[in-house]
């Protein structure tokens, strides 16, 4: 591939520019559902240049929310007639809009896994789509020495660790763009390069929540408001089935996204305490439309509305990323180019845990120097889901079984949003330069149980 193709800078992204989805879900959980309490429609009127004024208005809500109401309510006011059921853990995929046409050009500064390959700070992987995959470049920073290339059949580039809300350090952060929780992928459209991000739908939502809304709504009395359209957005992502690899897109043509770059503590607590939430109708997830009417907007008539899969037809969330050998059988090591530091350390170690060597008669050790074990580069994961790559060690531990998607409070309640914590504006750390680091911290991988029946997955 030739060298000026990965010096191409990628357009920056636009703060405009928002989400996607690709789903899965834990399980086909049931619905849960109750009567919505009484509302009063208080304005009719259609939006003007705000917005279409149909379903939820986000002024509206706010001074609902001043005035005293649940989000529960808002809802009802907004959406007459719909249902609010549970739904378990899941992931979406959206399109990122700017990246088209476009390599995926991704670094971390805890590291992350592509082809599998375990890619450590300060390097960087570009993925180039392909009908069977993608072709993979890892390089010395964004910009730096080519170090190793090769292709794939599973074109997704992995967090070091799964699992939503994850620290900052481990989001995935494109070259000259914004920071993204969950992993990213390459996809052909056609003959058209489309990057997306496989993502938590709640780690999703605390990126669009505060693109679509004013956080600070929440210290002036409006935090249910910010509920309210948290359970819209929910709903709005999971019932999207727009693109063949990709739910929905990051721009306002669906919802706000820009990724990490919003993200507020008091928006994420909205998302927090409206986990599982969605609106329903019939038994599905509703496309629940919503605006910037100022002037409170109308109710919308549900029935004019689309809708999604249930929730029993959402796909199960993805099993954790689980960490590769160090090396593999085929004598290549996972971590390309190793700096001499790190060699020198994994020699110790692998020194200090060989067994004595044999012993001659004069007392002398026969074969005092430990030979090298060969390694290897791992066999890909699939193209279409992305599959981190397995483990080799025995040692698993069971995912917590509190994970999100049991019953939902009683409406109008609030969950506290105490200890609620969000990763600030522009927390990813400064993009990587060409030295690799000399430590490779390798955490503790976690297994779901995979007897979890699977669902329809409408993202794949």
């Amino acid at each position: 591939m030739p060298n000026g193709y990965l010096l191409q800078r990628r357009r920056r992204r636009k703060t405009v520019s928002l989400c996607v989805v690709a789903a899965a879900l834990a399980g086909g959980t049931a619905a849960v559902l109750w009567a919505w309490p009484d509302g009063e429609v208080r304005n009719q009127v259609a939006a003007g240049p705000y917005g279409h004024g149909r379903g939820l208005s986000q002024h509206g809500a706010y001074n609902q929310a001043r005035d005293g109401w649940t989000a529960e309510r808002i809802l009802a006011h907004y959406y007459p007639g719909a249902e609010l059921g549970a739904i378990g853990p899941t992931n979406v995929r959206v399109r990122l809009m700017a990246q088209d046409d476009s390599t995926l050009d991704v670094w971390s500064d805890s590291g992350f896994f592509v082809a599998g390959r375990r890619v450590i700070p300060g390097q960087a992987a570009h993925l180039t789509a392909t009908p069977t995959g993608a072709d993979v470049v890892i390089t010395s920073g964004c910009d730096g020495d080519v170090l190793w290339t090769g292709s794939t059949d599973d074109p997704w580039v992995y967090p070091i660790e799964a699992g939503p809300d994850r620290p900052a350090a481990e989001h995935l952060t494109l070259c000259g763009g914004s920071a993204y929780r969950g992993a990213l992928g390459v996809a052909l459209d056609g003959a058209a390069a489309r990057t997306v991000n496989d993502v938590d739908v709640d780690d999703y939502l605390m990126g669009v929540v505060p693109a679509e809304m004013v956080p600070a709504w929440a210290d002036h009395g409006g935090a249910e408001a910010l509920r309210a359209q948290a359970v819209a957005a929910r709903s709005y992502a999971l019932a999207e089935q727009r693109y063949p690899y990709a739910q929905t897109c990051d721009t306002t043509d669906c919802q706000m996204y820009p990724g990490t770059e919003k993200e507020d503590a008091r928006t994420s607590a909205a998302v927090r305490t409206s986990t599982g939430q969605v609106l329903l109708r019939d038994g599905r997830i509703l496309r629940s439309e919503y605006s910037a009417a100022p002037d409170g907007g109308s109710a919308i008539d549900i029935r004019t509305l689309e809708v999604g899969p249930t929730p029993a037809e959402l796909a199960p969330a993805p099993l954790p990323a689980e960490v590769p050998p160090t090396d593999g059988p085929d004598g290549e090591g996972l971590g390309p180019e190793l700096t001499e530091a790190v060699e020198v350390v994994l020699d110790l170690i692998d020194l200090m845990a060989a067994p004595p060597a044999p012993v001659d008669r004069a007392g002398l050790p026969t074969n005092p120097v430990r030979q090298p074990t060969p390694g290897g580069t791992m066999a890909p994961s699939t193209a279409s889901t992305p599959t981190p790559p397995p483990a080799t060690t025995s040692a698993t531990q069971t995912a917590d079984s509190s994970a999100p998607g049991g019953l939902l409070p009683t409406p109008g309640d609030v969950t506290p949003a105490a200890g609620a914590s969000s990763v600030a504006p522009g927390s990813a750390a400064s993009t990587p330069g060409s030295s690799p680091a000399t430590v490779v911290d390798v955490p503790a991988p976690t297994v779901v149980d995979e007897s979890v029946p699977l669902g329809y997955g409408s993202g794949e």
